[in-house]
Formats: structure tokens, sequence, C-alpha cells
């Protein structure tokens, strides 16, 4: 496989200013120096608390926001360089909320055909041939087409979502937190679905989530970010079974348990002391140093690089895994 997306040392800095006068209160790093590569036919999770930098991080993909630093290249070419309604075509995005990424006042058939007007594809038969045809890709019967979103449960409506961002048979679809708005009985549902759709399409996801449970349900990598840092990126499966970072093993220690555990795989709950600093002002060196259990000194000096981990049992790529953590650099 090649890369489809890449990212380059990428950052996304906004000036907060508030206060009668409009006085600065500094610079916000949401998305600070993020390296990471998606292949085609990959789905890469990226996941970590609200307030990381997930949504900026993709909003900057989407070419939606300039960026402060580093470059994004997309099937080998700047995506500063894209034509924009040819990088829309490439590009589609299933948005949090399906309360409010749907017209109110369209109905579904309108809707799912939007993007094919846009873009001038087909005739007015052909674009209504499809949007019949991508209501039934996604589950829902062809009746559908004649209702307006308030109409719609809210699965349902995020499937019209995923339909939509699929009319124009893009190369990467960005799900931004696409089931955390529903009700847990139909998320699962949706996650099927989007699997599905995958492997049936060869899609290519960036899938965003606070949630490691749902991420590792539907991809095969994760990255786990942090303060707008990526610390931690690996095989799904290797990086729940074994995760390498500190503050990756927290956020796993407080994903649910439905059942009791087998002896010998017990999980502790990792209790991490005070609140994630502000983006206005980021502590030096590593930004999990002032809560990190096992931080040292060097690690409130200097950011560490990727540092690259071996293999281990099932591992499907050791080149695929590293983690910004000076516990795991080389020893000398």
């Amino acid at each position: 496989m090649t890369a489809l997306l890449q990212l380059f040392n990428v950052a996304r800095h906004y000036h907060v200013s508030g206060g009668l006068l409009g006085l600065s209160h500094g610079v916000a790093r949401a998305v600070d120096g993020v390296s990471l590569a998606i292949e085609a036919g990959e789905s890469l999770g990226l996941v970590g608390e609200s307030g990381c930098g997930k949504s900026t991080l993709a909003r900057c993909v989407l070419g939606l926001e300039p960026l402060a630093a580093g470059r994004i290249e997309f099937q080998g070419r700047n995506i500063a360089s894209w034509p924009e309604k040819d990088l829309r075509r490439q590009m589609q995005m299933v948005f949090q909320d399906p309360y409010s990424s749907l017209n109110p006042r369209m109905r579904v058939g309108s809707i799912v055909a939007e993007p094919l007007e846009i873009h001038g594809l087909g005739t007015r038969a052909q674009r209504k041939a499809k949007t019949l045809e991508l209501l039934r890709l996604v589950g829902l019967p062809e009746e559908m087409a004649g209702r307006y979103p308030h109409q719609l449960s809210g699965g349902q409506r995020q499937r019209v979502a995923v339909a939509r961002a699929l009319a124009v048979s893009p190369a990467l679809v960005v799900c931004d937190e696409p089931v955390s708005a529903l009700d847990v009985s139909i998320q699962a549902q949706v996650l099927l679905l989007l699997q599905d759709l995958r492997e049936r399409l060869g899609l290519t996801y960036l899938f965003i989530s606070h949630d490691l449970a749902v991420v590792g349900q539907v991809c095969e990598r994760i990255a786990v970010m942090y303060l707008g840092r990526v610390v931690e990126a690996a095989p799904a499966q290797a990086l729940i079974k074994r995760p390498m970072h500190p503050y990756t093993q927290a956020l796993l220690s407080a994903v649910p348990v439905p059942v009791v555990p087998l002896p010998g795989h017990e999980r502790r709950r990792q209790h991490l002391s005070g609140e994630p600093p502000s983006p206005l002002s980021p502590p030096s060196g590593c930004p999990f140093h002032p809560r990190c259990p096992r931080a040292m000194d060097l690690c409130a000096k200097e950011f560490p690089p990727p540092f690259y981990i071996g293999p281990e049992p099932g591992a499907p790529d050791a080149a695929k895994r590293f983690a910004h953590c000076w516990l795991h650099a080389p020893k000398e």
C-alpha cells in the first residue's frame, strides 16, 4: 500500500483575545507538530480527550483551516496546490451531530443528491438513480428520499450523512465523532455500517473519537493525541493489548470492562493528577510530563522524537508502531 495522506510537522495556532479592549491573551497551540501517514484503504483512528486538537487536525486535513507550520500531502501533492473543488470531491466528512449537519428544509433525496449537483455529475435522471442507490447502500428504503430530516431517527439521519459523503466517491472520508451523538443501541449499527462500507468500497477513513473502545472496533491503526501532539501510534490490537505511552495506558484503564476479567487479565484504573494544561501555555518538553507518573527530568526539557518499538507476537508491521516517550529511548 502507498500513503494516500501524509502530514509533516503540521501545526495550527490561534491568536486568542478577549475583554472589553480585545487584548491578546496569547497563542493557543491547538495542533503542535503532528506527523502521520494514512495508507490507501486504511482506517486510522485518532483518539484523545476533548480539546486535544483532534477535530482541528481533521479540519486542517480537509483544507478548512490554514496551517501555522508544516504541510499536508494528499496523493503525493500538497493540498495547498489542489483546486478547492477537486479537493472537496476527493475528501468528504461525516459530522458528529446528524441533527445539525443536515439541512432541515431539504428532503433526504435532495440532501444526498446535492454533492452530485455541485460537482455536475450525471444527468438529473442519473442523479436520482444514484441517490436511491446510495440510500440502499446505507440500509435505508427508497421511500426515505421524500422525507425531511426531522421525520427520521438519529441513526437514520447519520446514515443519510454517510450516503451524502459517499455520493462523489471520495478517496478519503473523515468521520468526526460519528456515533457520539447517538443512543448506545444505535452506535453499534452505524459502526458496523461504516466497517462494511470500507470493506466493500475500499474506503480510507480518518476516524476521530474520544472513545478507544469505539475506535478499536473499526480501525486498523490508532494514533493518540494529547494537547495538540501525537504521543503514540500503533496497530489497533497491539496498542489495546500493550499500550506503550503512559497517557495511552491511562486512557485504556478508563475504558469500562463489561465482563469479569479472567485471572491475570485484570485492569487497574490509573488516576492522573491535575488537569490537562492549557494550549495557551503548554509545558516545556513532553506536554504530558506534569501529570505523568513516570516522568523524568529529561521529559520537562525536550519533546521526545518518535521511538519505534520492536515487534511483538501478532504485530502486523513493527515499523508502524512508535511512541514519543523517553521511556522507550534506546539504551546505550
